[in-house]
């Protein structure tokens, strides 16, 4: 998937280890019953970090993200490690909150840091109980194989039904500092808004403030992961986590300004190419699809509406059976929560073969079937709507319905 160029930002390697000062590694503990595939990771900083995090609004919420939630508000928003594992949610279990913060302990006396400075994620199967002897017999392993170009380890550990992992990085400058920040997620299914990342992981080594990165991080997701959907089911582990260990040297972040910008757009950056990633990869998806919503009086007016597409089962399907029924675009524009005059929208879909003008102020207008095709074969599709009513525009994420989507799902536990 070919990355959007930025002014001032350029795309460098290395995930969560390109960020000055971060280690990780991965290895397989024996959850994961296939030995090539790493199940467990681990990234630490060399010093402490400061810490923010976005969970799952979902009320069933798994024991790791209850433990994350305290130990942020037990530090103050500061960490040092995340350990994370995939194949078992640890959720829906009696004893889940004890084995979460077992890990968490593990990990801590073999790293010689406050247990309460290291955060933990889990995926996998909910409602089956996870053993902690996989993590007792390999947590001195895991800890004595970090190193500062770890990350392609520690982003397969995190992998369930992912069939690519997925990682982004870029530098840039704050008062004449060169900074870095880089992520890598993991997300096929049981994807949706609010928030919709399964596991996420960012870091950098930008000096900013708590509250500042707090800010900055709920800014983003709003216009990032809270506009992605694959299947419109919301998890119970989604877990964000971004730290910040202050290492390139810059004047610390502490209020809205033009290294705030800089910052944030640096977050922007990396998260809507990892939203865009795990749109791409959803689970027997056959195509990425971006909804822009332009036109618009209100940003939450733009997102309303692009998300609303984005989430049309009817839509998806017609994506994947490549046929240009843009009916279903404005049905789902029609039913979104949100106030416009349909009577002025403009709606077209386009790839890279071309542009497809479906309709025009609200009403259809004559096409090419066989161009609607060509279009439609693309991996990537746009669906471009312009409201036709202010100044705003917001984007959404998503992908195709297929027949594998509901093959995968008919047997996750197996």
């Amino acid at each position: 998937m070919d990355k959007i160029e930025f002014e001032g930002y350029k795309y460098i390697d290395g995930g969560v280890c390109a960020a000055a000062g971060f280690k990780a590694n991965g290895l397989n503990c024996g959850y994961n019953p296939d030995k090539n595939k790493n199940d467990l990771c681990l990234v630490v900083s060399d010093v402490i970090c400061n810490t923010a995090g976005v969970f799952t609004q979902n009320k069933v919420k798994g024991a790791p993200v209850i433990v994350c939630q305290e130990h942020l508000k037990a530090t103050a928003g500061k960490a040092r490690a995340i350990i994370a594992n995939s194949k078992n949610a640890n959720t829906c279990n009696a004893d889940g909150h004890e084995k979460a913060e077992a890990m968490c302990d593990l990990a801590g006396n073999a790293l010689d840091i406050d247990s309460k400075e290291v955060l933990v994620a889990s995926t996998g199967v909910i409602g089956q109980v996870i053993k902690i002897e996989p993590v007792e017999e390999h947590i001195e392993e895991l800890v004595e194989g970090l190193s500062y170009d770890g990350n392609a380890k520690a982003a397969n550990a995190i992998m369930t039904t992912d069939t690519v992992p997925k990682e982004v990085a870029v530098e840039f400058n704050i008062g004449g500092k060169v900074c870095h920040l880089g992520g890598m997620g993991k997300g096929s299914g049981m994807i949706h808004p609010n928030m919709a990342t399964t596991l996420n992981f960012i870091t950098t080594d930008v000096a900013i403030s708590s509250e500042m990165l707090k800010l900055v991080l709920t800014e983003t997701v709003k216009i990032t992961y809270n506009c992605l959907s694959i299947d419109g089911d919301q998890s119970t582990n989604d877990t964000l986590i971004v730290m910040a260990n202050g290492l390139c040297d810059n004047e610390e972040i502490t209020a809205e300004g033009d290294d705030y910008e800089i910052f944030k757009k640096a977050l922007y950056i990396v998260m809507m190419n990892i939203t865009k990633m795990l749109a791409r990869d959803g689970e027997g998806a056959t195509k990425m699809i971006e909804c822009t919503c332009k036109g618009a009086e209100t940003l939450d007016t733009a997102i309303t509406v692009a998300k609303s597409v984005i989430c049309s089962p009817l839509f998806k399907c017609a994506m994947f059976g490549e046929d240009a029924n843009w009916g279903r675009i404005l049905c789902a524009i029609g039913y979104a929560d949100a106030e416009f005059d349909i009577d002025k929208i403009d709606l077209d879909i386009s790839s890279k073969t071309g542009t497809l003008e479906v309709c025009r102020n609200g009403a259809g207008v004559e096409f090419s079937e066989d161009f609607a095709k060509e279009v439609l074969k693309e991996e990537e599709i746009y669906i471009n709507i312009n409201l036709n009513q202010g100044n705003v525009s917001a984007k959404a994420w998503g992908c195709d319905l297929t027949y594998d989507y509901v093959k995968i799902n008919g047997d996750y536990r197996s």
